[in-house]
């Protein structure tokens, strides 16, 4: 051991025995020897103590080591602050005091019973505070040495919950949040669901039960947590603001966790948590039922991702999509909610180094790329930061088509350019010498998961740790298909029937590519749609608007998670505050609409024996129809199947060139123009899905991917303390 430590292989248990040893023996001739020290040093000693008392001697030693211990950075030997440029003031300290809880809580995280953890966390945590470099030190060997399990995310990603940071977060809230507590409820199951335990909620309403039966609005949360922590009570700061500054209910979705319940559980009980509000029209929360809610769905972060997978499987085609109206004896499709607000969402799985080529292209389309401008030149700035001495090319020439002259200047003889290559006797082209260096110019453009690698707020080895755990140990999806796990991936004939879609996203969130390519995907496959429908003449030929279809915010000098320490990340609350501006301009532009006269006609109501798809028209779902009983109710075992099986995209062909540009269909017999049109809309043959190939194990004897897989793997699951804490904190908050 000692030689280990000696040649380099530092060991912690001899470092500890090294310390001890140390100590033991000043101690002993401190206790044992001369007062004054050795004979070389008592006569300094001796003159010293006439000036000097034990308590200046203390402080000046004190004082002293101090300067030692920050020399470097009064002679200006330290390097710069690798984040300091990366983030802006306030949210980079905001990363400190985070970094600094996260050590505190998990050097206490095995004590108990739980008071005396949670005395020992917050007393870590002042010391981290003012310490903060061993709290980075700290947090960052923890996590890159591969120590982090679920134990550690559900104690860092749940304090929120500990009741002296509550305390400390009621102080610092605006008073216009809400002041009553959150109610606890449960939604059932719906009729022929595999899963009978109900679903969770939470109530954020700030008036009393008789005045909830009078609205007919609803914001329904899904908050995020990695998929593996978090309840919508980690998420209080948000909820109470919505529901204190709107005056509406917001329910707030507590799925269940993995790696317990893997993916696609949270998929089906937020989508069975929709289901049953439509069906029951909000009685299930407190409504009065009379008339059907209008609801608003937002998700941040991994509930970015289960809301956008929530719309998704609302516009499958799936027999699970009707609903029985009592009322009405008749069977109708489930509405979709009247926006969708996604907050620095999770939208895509597959972690990649690069860009692809079809994505680059979407950012850099002429209609999106004034809006891009500022995320394309980040983009490019990265080769820049590599070279800076090198010349490089503007960005606008590279994606720029070429100029032409006019016609008269074709005319005018000039001579050429001295960097011009002439031909020589002989027919072959010369180029001239010069000593210019040559401007680095490069397509390639860095993913941002890997241009973020440093994040301190989603390093790699977090997010790869959630997705493990989220798909758990018996799924193995195709990730470039599978778009109920990855949103992105999502065909073009469902992203154009999505609601208006709102993004939040930091500029220097690793997640950030997910948000501006979606808002691209989304925005091309509504144009599409808009397209078609003028060329039917179902549709005003007017300019296409893509802020009616989707808008996205990037902020400047931030990265993930922002919302979730407003209390020190004080410009948290005007975002927050956005969030609730954008779900009131829903709201109301869904009341114009009611008031507005219908200008084309209402969606016929499918029959319970299913209509011939020669009978229908250009405004009928295609949808697929499931058995009823012979009561007329539903088909149990029909929905079942089709709730708990996760959807997968058949590979689909790229489509390259203008996506933009009108193609024409290939006519077949037997079919009218109208039904030509739609088929093509509901193929789903626009859609730029690549067919990526799938990884294959690697036939050797090493099998190098299960030891890397089990590598990754073995630690992530750690010994259920998350489960006991959770199980405290609901016994608690019961």
């Amino acid at each position: 051991m000692v030689s280990d430590h000696a040649l380099g292989r530092p060991s912690r248990t001899y470092r500890k025995y090294q310390i001890f040893t140390v100590v033991a023996l000043w101690s002993v001739y401190l206790r044992l020897g001369n007062r004054n020290g050795p004979p070389f040093a008592r006569r300094i000693s001796a003159f010293f103590a006439k000036y000097l008392t034990p308590w200046h001697s203390m402080v000046l030693t004190m004082l002293y080591m101090y300067l030692m211990r920050n020399f470097s950075t009064i002679v200006g030997l330290e390097p710069r602050e690798p984040l300091a440029g990366k983030y802006n003031h306030d949210y980079f300290r905001a990363t400190w005091v985070a970094m600094a809880l996260d050590a505190g809580f998990w050097k206490a995280m095995w004590l108990r019973p739980k008071w005396v953890r949670d005395l020992v966390s917050m007393g870590a945590t002042m010391y981290y505070l003012v310490c903060p470099e061993q709290a980075d030190e700290y947090v960052r060997k923890m996590r890159s040495g591969g120590n982090v399990d679920i134990d550690h995310m559900r104690v860092s990603w749940n304090k929120g919950k500990t009741p002296y940071i509550k305390l400390m977060s009621w102080l610092v809230r605006p008073r216009y949040c809400m002041r009553r507590a959150p109610v606890r409820g449960r939604i059932e199951r719906p009729e022929g669901s595999k899963d009978k335990e109900p679903i969770d909620f939470w109530l954020y309403y700030d008036d009393s039960p008789k005045t909830l039966k009078r609205h007919n609005k609803i914001i329904l949360d899904i908050p995020g947590g990695g998929f593996v922590a978090m309840d919508p009570r980690c998420h209080d700061d948000k909820l109470l603001s919505w529901a204190g500054k709107s005056g509406l209910p917001v329910v707030a979705l507590n799925y269940k966790k993995a790696p317990e319940h893997p993916f696609p559980y949270a998929v089906n009980e937020c989508y069975q948590a929709y289901l049953q509000i439509v069906r029951t029209k909000g009685r299930c929360i407190g409504l009065s039922g009379e008339t059907m809610p209008k609801i608003v769905v937002s998700g941040d972060s991994a509930g970015g991702n289960l809301a956008a997978a929530l719309i998704l499987k609302i516009l499958h085609s799936s027999p699970s999509n009707f609903y029985d109206d009592p009322h009405r004896n008749t069977r109708l499709t489930i509405p979709l909610p009247e926006a969708l607000i996604m907050i620095y969402p999770a939208l895509d799985m597959n972690i990649t180094s690069f860009m692809r080529p079809e994505d680059v292209a979407l950012m850099n389309k002429p209609e999106y790329r004034k809006e891009n401008k500022n995320f394309i030149r980040r983009k490019s700035e990265q080769i820049r930061r590599l070279a800076p001495k090198t010349p490089h090319g503007s960005d606008d020439d590279e994606h720029s088509p070429p100029s032409h002259s006019p016609a008269r200047s074709d005319r005018t003889v000039r001579p050429p350019p001295e960097d011009a290559t002439l031909p020589n006797n002989n027919g072959s082209v010369i180029a001239p010498k010069t000593n210019a260096p040559k401007a680095l110019r490069t397509q390639v453009k860095m993913s941002s998961m890997i241009t973020h690698i440093q994040d301190r707020v989603l390093p790699p080895e977090l997010l790869r740790a959630m997705i493990l755990l989220y798909i758990g140990p018996q799924d193995a999806p195709t990730f470039s298909t599978n778009y109920l796990l990855s949103p992105l991936l999502a065909p073009e004939n469902l992203l154009a029937r999505f609601p208006k879609v709102y993004m939040l996203c930091g500029e220097s969130d690793p997640l950030v590519d997910d948000t501006v390519l979606f808002a691209g995907r989304l925005r091309q496959a509504k144009r599409q749609k808009w397209q078609h429908r003028v060329e039917l003449g179902l549709e005003k030929d007017v300019p296409f608007d893509p802020k009616e279809v989707c808008e996205f915010y990037l902020i400047e000098g931030v990265s993930h998670g922002f919302l979730q320490f407003v209390s020190v990340y004080h410009p948290g609350w005007d975002y927050i505050d956005q969030c609730r501006r954008w779900m009131m301009g829903a709201f109301h532009a869904a009341d114009l609409r009611d008031l507005e006269p219908l200008s084309e006609p209402p969606t016929p109501t499918p029959a319970p024996n299913g209509i011939e798809e020669e009978e229908e028209d250009y405004f009928t779902p295609h949808y697929r129809h499931h058995s009823r009983t012979p009561s007329g109710t539903l088909n149990p075992d029909s929905l079942s199947d089709t709730d708990d099986r996760p959807l997968e995209l058949a590979p689909l062909k790229r489509i390259t060139g203008d996506a933009d540009a009108p193609k024409p269909s290939r006519r077949k017999k037997g079919k009218t123009a109208t039904q030509r049109a739609r088929m093509e809309y509901l193929s789903g043959r626009r859609s730029p899905v690549a067919t990526r190939s799938e990884m294959k194990r690697i036939a050797s004897e090493a099998d190098l991917m299960g030891r890397r897989m089990e590598e990754l793997t073995s630690g992530l699951w750690g010994n259920k303390l998350g489960m006991q804490e959770e199980e405290e904190g609901e016994e608690g908050d019961g």
